[in-house]
């Protein structure tokens, strides 16, 4: 928190559900249900090991992990989430609905879904412009942002470092017209103010990028904060040293909140077929006019995709890296498709043994 923090679990008047990022999405809910009234609104601040600590208006406090069994998929409460609180007894009722969720599949060999933050505004993509720079994981990157809904920003650092910086902004700007590229210096305040207009008041804003690409300097410059340290999690088991086992809000002298998250070297993706339909929006529509409706744009004969290609319309590099993110969202999902069933399966039980306790 900022100077508005209080001690913990001491009423915390002075923010505002607006403050937090209140919107008129999650009013909707209150009023829809007549059951969650006399809960208190509060949104998730951090995640640690032990729990969770939440701050609204009058509460400021740390509470037990959240787990919704109606949700048969990502349901703990992570970052962002807004939950229904009871007062007195300071215990998390309900989970409302999330306007977004940025998520990926955790590192490994498993096939868990590794929640980064819920209820995020904007995320902006950080990248050097040097060797770091990387198409193919600046379309990982978008897929993930497209598929949870949240305004993708890419921010290109280092320009110092590249004789022509204006030829990454082209690159980038290549990946999606309809996307704002900002080119800054992150060791400098000027440079980190670039990215205001998307910290309003109530906003939540969230950092993604490989290490040493300058997040951490950028984070450090909005927030005012030297302590805050944006590290890079290990790959075998998506735990990192100090921070990595927390993840918090700061928010930002524009009254904007900030995730503080790892850097991400593994995007594994899954469950994503509409971010990367908005990403490959060009090779999905050409999909459409292919003669065979799972045409593997191979050897199939009347392929779309092939005939772009060919004119030179298209570029091949570009449909490689299409297809293989295709077919690793299909091989991933088939997988979430299993353990859903099995969630499913678990939550009509815990319902079931409630029912006859009630009986």
């Amino acid at each position: 928190m900022t100077e508005q923090t209080t001690p913990q679990g001491a009423p915390n008047p002075a923010v505002t559900l607006r403050d937090l990022g209140w919107k008129s999405h999650f009013q909707h809910q209150l009023a829809e249900d007549d059951a969650l009234n006399g809960l208190r609104p509060v949104r998730v601040t951090a995640v640690h090991r032990s729990g969770l600590h939440v701050t609204g208006p009058g509460i400021d406090a740390d509470i037990a992990p959240f787990f919704d069994p109606d949700l048969d998929e990502a349901a703990n409460a992570t970052i962002g989430d807004w939950l229904l609180l009871d007062p007195e007894t300071l215990v998390a009722r309900h989970m409302l609905e999330r306007a977004s969720l940025f998520k990926r599949r955790a590192p490994g060999t498993g096939r868990e879904v590794q929640l980064i933050a819920a209820n995020v505004d904007t995320v902006f993509i950080v990248t050097s412009c040097n060797e770091d720079f990387n198409i193919a994981r600046l379309e990982r990157y978008l897929t993930l942002a497209r598929q949870a809904q949240v305004t993708p920003v890419l921010v290109l650092t280092k320009p110092d470092l590249a004789t022509d910086p204006e030829a990454y902004v082209e690159h980038a700007q290549a990946l999606d017209r309809s996307m704002c590229v900002e080119l800054v210096n992150a060791t400098t305040e000027a440079g980190a103010k670039r990215l205001l207009p998307w910290c309003g008041r109530g906003q939540t804003v969230v950092f993604v990028g490989s290490s040493g690409v300058g997040k951490s300097t950028l984070v450090q410059t909005l927030t005012g904060r030297a302590g805050i340290e944006t590290q890079a999690i290990r790959e075998d088991d998506a735990k990192g040293r100090h921070t990595t086992t927390r993840r918090d809000l700061y928010q930002l002298e524009s009254g904007a909140w900030l995730v503080d998250t790892p850097g991400m070297r593994e995007l594994s993706l899954a469950d994503v077929k509409e971010g990367l339909d908005v990403v490959f929006a060009d090779l999905a529509d050409l999909e459409q006019h292919c003669r065979f409706k799972d045409c593997a744009h191979d050897a199939e004969p009347g392929c779309a995709v092939k005939a772009a290609v060919a004119r030179g319309e298209i570029d091949p590099a570009r449909v490689a890296r299409w297809q293989k993110l295709v077919a690793e969202d299909a091989l991933n999902a088939l997988s979430l498709v299993e353990r859903r069933a099995k969630d499913r399966a678990l939550s009509r039980m815990i319902k079931s043994v409630k029912k006859g306790k009630q009986g």
